[in-house]
């Protein structure tokens, strides 16, 4: 049997390999996502820190995480903000405040003689429906 011969301690230290593995890829991810998101450097650092990223990757980690931690944290935060306020805006111009904002413009409309009381019964209905 295949199992019974692979002992208990084996599976942890298996799983614990694949976990740092998993995790150091992701590490290479993000740091290689910030360095190409980054506007205050130019496009020669940029290579620099991939290509020290990809020569000496331990290194390299641990030397951008050391040097860059508080401005890697400042600019997911400002695209955090950024990405909410885009789509707080978006939200904003795609709704049109609903039946009773429709009805508050028409009787508006309507109590300045802009349109007739049929027309503002019109309006309602269409909204209300």
């Amino acid at each position: 049997m295949l199992l019974a011969d692979y002992p208990f301690l084996d599976v942890l230290w298996t799983m614990l390999v694949f976990f740092a593995w998993a995790i150091w890829f992701w590490m290479l991810i993000v740091i290689l996502g910030d360095v190409f998101r980054r506007r205050d450097i130019g496009g020669g650092k940029k290579t620099l820190w991939v290509v020290f990223l990809i020569v000496a990757p331990f290194v390299g980690v641990l030397a951008y995480l050391l040097s860059n931690h508080d401005s890697m944290a400042e600019r997911n935060l400002r695209q955090a903000q950024t990405s909410r306020a885009e789509f707080d805006d978006y939200v904003k111009s795609v709704s049109s405040g609903g039946a009773a904002a429709e009805i508050e413009k028409a009787k508006g409309l309507m109590d300045s003689g802009a349109i007739s009381p049929d027309e503002f019964e019109r309006i309602k209905a269409k909204a209300l429906a």
